[in-house]
């Protein structure tokens, strides 16, 4: 399968994805102190799509729009969703992903990769300038997310992996949570 090199390790991602296997590893909704470790299977949706490119006066970007929809085995209603945008800079070999969970944060992640590359990672930390994390009164107060890391893996052309950790201060715990999501998903189309 060729992908449009404009895209560099970005170019497999394009299409639509599905995974009926993601694992989730989340506090409780149970609401206490101590918001135990809770574990559930997810099937998910992601779908790519171009966004051509993309002028900052001498930088140029190529990227894609990307979408996000999860579902908890079992359940017609989404638990989780994302809209962002994944770019990628040629010139410097640097990967950025932008995205917003509809809860009151936004994320700016990123991370360095050769234009042929199957494997990346990006990461993002709070208060970072650069690849920062930014919530709500809420969220920041409860759940304030400190560091956001997400490993890639194009394993073939049809088949995508990733395992991403946000790790969260939550009130009344000295250690951080570490939010867990892992799946992998195969092309349905593109």
């Amino acid at each position: 399968m060729s992908f449009d090199p404009n895209l560099g390790p970005l170019g497999p991602l394009l299409g639509v994805w599905e995974g009926e296997k993601g694992t989730d590893r989340a506090p409780s909704d149970k609401k206490d102190d101590n918001r135990e470790l809770a574990v559930s299977k997810y099937r998910e949706r992601m779908v790519f799509e171009p966004t051509g490119r993309v002028d900052n006066h001498e930088q140029s970007l190529y990227g894609l729009r990307y979408s996000t929809k999860a579902w908890r085995i079992g359940s017609p209603d989404p638990f989780h969703e994302e809209l962002g945008y994944w770019m990628w800079d040629a010139a410097s070999g640097l990967i950025l992903r932008s995205f917003m969970p509809p809860r009151g944060m936004a994320v700016l992640a990123g991370g360095t990769a050769k234009a042929d590359a199957r494997k990346f990672a990006l990461e993002a930390k709070a208060g970072d300038e650069v690849f920062g994390i930014c919530s709500s009164p809420f969220l920041t107060e409860e759940f304030k997310t400190v560091r956001y890391t997400l490993s890639v893996e194009v394993i073939d052309d049809d088949t995508l992996h990733y395992d991403e950790h946000t790790y969260m201060k939550m009130k009344n715990r000295a250690e951080l949570f570490d939010h867990r999501d892992e799946n992998t998903l195969r092309r349905v189309s593109g």
